[in-house]
């Protein structure tokens, strides 16, 4: 099974910015969907993104739109999520998971069917 760390997480006023780096552990990397996902307590684990095998398509849930980039570097193994303008409500656990068998376009805007997750990164806004 693939590894996934996350790292970039921290504590940041609502307004200022963080990235958010994913690790993979092996290099078929580039063959695999991923994702990024956050949960709060008492909630289930929220789409935020994913991007496709080669980084060419995108997609995000509408409370991010226009704010977050999902992004990869095939070459380091790695994906990427650029958060500007964080608002309160973003705050959460970030999880970035793959998908080793389905593609893009295969994926719907759920947590079901990844099948390898990080550890998580805790990203807290103040307002």
């Amino acid at each position: 099974q693939v590894r996934l760390v996350e790292s970039g997480g921290g504590l940041v006023q609502a307004g200022n910015s963080l990235r958010l780096s994913c690790a993979a552990s092996d290099r078929t990397f580039s063959t695999y969907t991923m994702g990024w996902f956050r949960q709060v307590p008492g909630k289930e684990r929220e789409f935020v993104a994913t991007i496709s095998r080669s980084g060419d398509r995108t997609r995000y849930t509408d409370s991010v739109k226009g704010r977050f980039t999902i992004s990869r570097d095939n070459a380091k193994n790695t994906v990427y999520l650029q958060m500007n303008s964080l608002k309160f409500e973003d705050t959460g656990v970030y999880y970035c998971a793959a998908d080793q068998i389905r593609p893009w376009a295969a994926v719907p805007e759920s947590a079901v069917g990844f099948t390898a997750w990080g550890q998580g990164t805790q990203v807290t806004v103040s307002s």
